[in-house]
């Protein structure tokens, strides 16, 4: 049996500005030197809190000397930190402003929070909104019990489209010509991922069309078995939605996801576009 590769950081941030970057070499109209700040920006994650310039300079393949310049800019206007002690930078409070304006502007979240916390409470999970970018889809929203296990989402956090309940919900919701799009591109970015889960992604997406949820069991994560249920979407914005609720592997037995949790999160998409005026996708494309 081939092993496939689960998808690195890079992936889950697709487009990159990375990608971006090398997509637009010899554009005139395009910014090179913002769009390597990105890059370098785009560089910090989790697993890598602090960054000094040699790193980032490996991990973006942008010279040392440019690294060096760029860090010190986005330290100077307070998009990065550095740490004198340990020669090295980190993100600053300033890229906080960035998500801000992005946020206030799904005003619906506040509107369904009450909602996720009290089915999250109910099923001992966690449940959240996600938002489709690319290849990933993001945490917008989150609300969970006390104790969820390894796999806490929080919001900004990406997952990737192809191997979760969030993501295949989230593409369904998009119209047609968007969907297909957006295919392309998942082929495009990782084709070992797509060639190995793409029946499991199309399945998903089926699933939405013909019950309101789809299911993914371990897929991203093995010890969390989760659903998922298309949102809506906001074409003049390009914005696809979808909630989810994550529950521990342990916890449910078998069956539970389909019988029981699928139609509560399905019930609870639907409370939340009634609540907010919106209405549900017209899925065709499964």
């Amino acid at each position: 049996m081939t092993t496939i590769a689960r998808p690195d950081a890079g992936f889950l941030r697709s487009p990159s500005a990375e990608k971006v970057l090398a997509d637009h070499a010899g554009d005139a109209a395009f910014a090179t030197t913002l769009g390597r700040g990105l890059v370098v920006l785009e560089a910090f994650d989790v697993g890598g809190a602090l960054r000094g310039n040699a790193d980032l300079a490996a991990r973006t393949g942008i010279s040392r000397p440019t690294v060096a310049r760029l860090t010190h800019t986005l330290a100077e206007l307070g998009y990065l930190r550095y740490d004198w002690k340990l020669s090295k930078y980190r993100l600053g409070a300033r890229a906080l402003r960035m998500a801000h304006p992005l946020l206030a502007g799904m005003e619906f979240r506040q509107a369904a929070r009450p909602l996720m916390q009290e089915l999250a409470q109910s099923v001992r999970g966690t449940v959240s909104i996600g938002l489709l970018d690319g290849a990933s889809a993001i945490y917008v929203e989150t609300a969970r019990s006390g104790d969820v296990g390894t796999h806490v989402p929080d919001i900004g956090m990406p997952i990737p489209v192809i191997l979760t309940a969030m993501g295949r919900a989230s593409s369904a919701a998009l119209p047609a010509v968007e969907f297909a799009l957006l295919e392309q591109c998942l082929k495009a970015d990782n084709p070992d991922l797509w060639s190995a889960y793409r029946d499991k992604y199309h399945a998903g997406v089926e699933q939405c069309a013909e019950r309101g949820f789809c299911t993914c069991y371990g897929e991203y994560m093995a010890s969390i078995h989760a659903v998922a249920a298309p949102l809506f979407h906001v074409p003049a914005l390009k914005q696809s939605f979808a909630i989810n609720c994550g529950i521990p592997a342990f916890r449910l037995q078998s069956g539970q996801l389909e019988s029981e949790i699928g139609p509560r999160i399905k019930a609870l998409a639907d409370s939340i576009r009634a609540l907010v005026n919106e209405v549900g996708p017209m899925i065709a494309h499964s």
